[in-house]
């Protein structure tokens, strides 16, 4: 439904975007993450056609941005940061004019407009002036204009941008539902937003798409290390100088629980090492009691860190924040 070939974006003798690629196939919600100055609303805009790329390509269901922009934008809906409202308008009469700003046609714009109030939950809410509502609901009118007139594909730029708990919770639903009729690309710097909305990740850094794949496959992609969890119903001292000390671990920590007697170990080895059997077996022939044994992954804000978390990254970033100011 999205593809994206070696978009690149230059200012003067800067890159801020270089060499993105990336596809979204139909009924997929890719989170676009990245630190801020990464290049993720620099490549966000000519994704949609706002911006135009020093080279490249981006095609949305098969027409080119370049050569059939009106045709590949017709078959896009947009929520930026911060929604195009018009608080003066009531909320019907808002979509209404969006509807027919998209090309939804006259006898058409009533049911759009009643489609679009159901999916975003604004059913409550038709006639009161936009200016009026809770930012919450504010961020669903936002939803609502970018899904008038049912296009395939839905682009949402930091959607939960100053909501309260409870409303990015409320969004994040809606969001996951969008899924059943529409492709999704989320952007954010937010890390739980994408771990509960997204089933794919890309992460962009320094301009450059630094991993792409689902949360387990990033993990996968690492270099970084194999992460063992233990608990453990023995003495703390004993249990970290035993487990410690093992061939193959390269870094250890422990959380006494409870009494002190149950002893909850993490260990990190090489990435292609797996000495769960080792450990057990020390475990036991200690005399200790082994509750609990398993292997577990990097967490997302780890796997985050770790693509950058680089002295380059950071000098990149800067230089993307100073052409943006």
């Amino acid at each position: 439904m999205i593809v994206v070939e070696n978009l690149t974006k230059r200012y003067a003798d800067r890159l801020v975007v270089q060499d993105v690629s990336f596809h979204v196939q139909k009924g997929e919600i890719l989170g676009f993450l990245g630190p801020n100055g990464a290049g993720k609303s620099t490549t966000m805009k000519m994704l949609t056609g706002y911006l135009t790329p020093s080279s490249g390509k981006v095609t949305i269901g098969g027409h080119d941005m370049a050569t059939d922009s009106l045709k590949a934008k017709s078959l896009m809906g947009y929520m930026p940061e911060n929604p195009p409202l018009y608080p003066e308008m009531s909320v019907t009469d808002y979509l209404a004019f969006v509807a027919r700003l998209r090309g939804v046609e006259g006898r058409k714009v009533k049911e759009a407009v009643a489609i679009a109030l159901e999916k975003c939950w604004l059913t409550e809410v038709p006639n009161k002036l936009i200016g009026h509502l809770s930012k919450g609901f504010q961020q669903r009118v936002g939803l609502a204009q970018a899904l008038i007139h049912n296009p395939p594909v839905i682009v949402l730029d930091e959607p939960t941008n100053g909501l309260d708990p409870k409303q990015i919770i409320q969004i994040r639903q809606l969001i996951r539902g969008f899924a059943n009729d529409h492709t999704v690309i989320l952007s954010t710097h937010i890390l739980p937003e994408v771990q509960n909305t997204c089933s794919r990740v890309l992460i962009i850094n320094g301009g450059k798409v630094v991993a792409e794949g689902a949360p387990q496959e990033l993990e996968s992609q690492l270099r970084g290390s194999r992460r063992i969890l233990a608990e453990v119903r023995g003495p703390q001292d004993a249990v970290t100088e035993r487990l410690g000390t093992l061939h193959g671990v390269n870094k250890l920590d422990v959380v006494a629980r409870g009494d002190g007697e149950l002893v909850a170990v993490t260990l990190d080895t090489g990435s292609d090492v797996d000495l769960r059997e080792r450990v057990a077996a020390e475990i036991v022939g200690a005399g200790w009691g082994l509750v609990e044994l398993k292997s577990v992954g990097l967490s997302l804000e780890e796997i985050f860190l770790k693509l950058t978390t680089t002295d380059a990254a950071t000098s990149e970033q800067k230089e993307e924040m100073a052409i943006h100011g």
